[in-house]
């Protein structure tokens, strides 16, 4: 449904020349070219992720099922419980596939163009955030885990197969990145917009962050794509990525401070830092 990696890489390296060529004739220009050749890579790694997996798909089922006992046991809200709520009512299960599949890369989008064009200063510490969270997932991800919908045990169906709204090929085509269960770049994301939006906008527009994030972490799990555990994995990895995202920002800061002479330094908003 996406750009494929390989054109996302593309693209990421034509953005990347076109910030270099336009960095003397029009700085804000070349700047948000530079951060987006930085997504665009970021997307792309995300995507070729999901062909890759360390331990191949050997027990990706297995362990779907021992989370599944593991929540259970922690007494978590029961998924397929949820799920079978909705289910008859065929309306809002056809939006919540949707929005699985149509919400989360464009959101992130949206709110990676505002915040760079609104709040500027903030932009650097999230980018650094957003790429550090999606790194650390990708890294687990590695590990295959299957989601409630291809787990039996579970009893839950694949909503977004039932209605031909699904985002992902047969079983055996692309299985890699159908395992990617654990942990949820889609909570992952919404959350991250969740936090920022409230963190550095006032008006009465910023609870639109934290809706997504609610709607998603609940979408996710209502369609069988992810347990309840994948999404607080998500956030839990979101709190050291952005306390870590900050302080690369700050020491970007200070060594600029220290390194560029105070005539040579251009305003930091109209530079692609990390």
């Amino acid at each position: 449904m996406w750009l494929p990696w390989d054109y996302a890489l593309g693209l990421a390296v034509l953005l990347a020349a076109t910030a270099y060529g336009l960095r003397h004739r029009s700085a804000v220009v070349a700047a948000f070219a530079g951060e987006a050749a930085i997504v665009s890579v970021l997307y792309s790694l995300w995507q070729y992720t999901g062909a890759l997996s360390v331990l191949g798909i050997s027990g990706a089922l297995e362990r779907g099922a021992w989370l599944w006992d593991l929540e259970r046991t922690l007494r978590l809200p029961n998924e397929l419980s949820l799920q079978e709520a909705l289910v008859p009512h065929s309306f809002w299960t056809q939006v919540a596939n949707i929005y699985y599949a149509g919400a989360h890369v464009p959101a992130m989008g949206i709110f990676l163009v505002w915040l760079f064009a609104r709040h500027r200063r903030d932009y650097r510490r999230w980018r650094n955030t957003l790429a550090l969270v999606t790194g650390a997932c990708l890294l687990i991800q590695l590990i295959p885990l299957a989601p409630p919908r291809l787990t039996s045990e579970t009893g839950m169906i694949d909503t977004g197969l039932a209605y031909g709204q699904s985002v992902y090929g047969e079983l055996g085509r692309g299985i890699a990145g159908q395992l990617q269960a654990m942990p949820s770049i889609h909570v992952a994301w919404a959350a991250l917009i969740g936090w920022a939006v409230m963190e550095v906008s006032n008006g009465r527009w910023r609870w639109l962050g934290p809706t997504h994030f609610a709607i998603t972490f609940v979408v996710v799990a209502v369609t069988g794509n992810h347990y309840w555990l994948d999404g607080i994995v998500a956030m839990l990895l979101l709190v050291p990525s952005r306390i870590l995202g900050e302080l690369i920002a700050n020491g970007v800061d200070q060594l600029r401070a220290t390194t560029v002479p105070t005539a040579d330094r251009a305003e930091p908003a109209d530079h692609v830092t990390i």
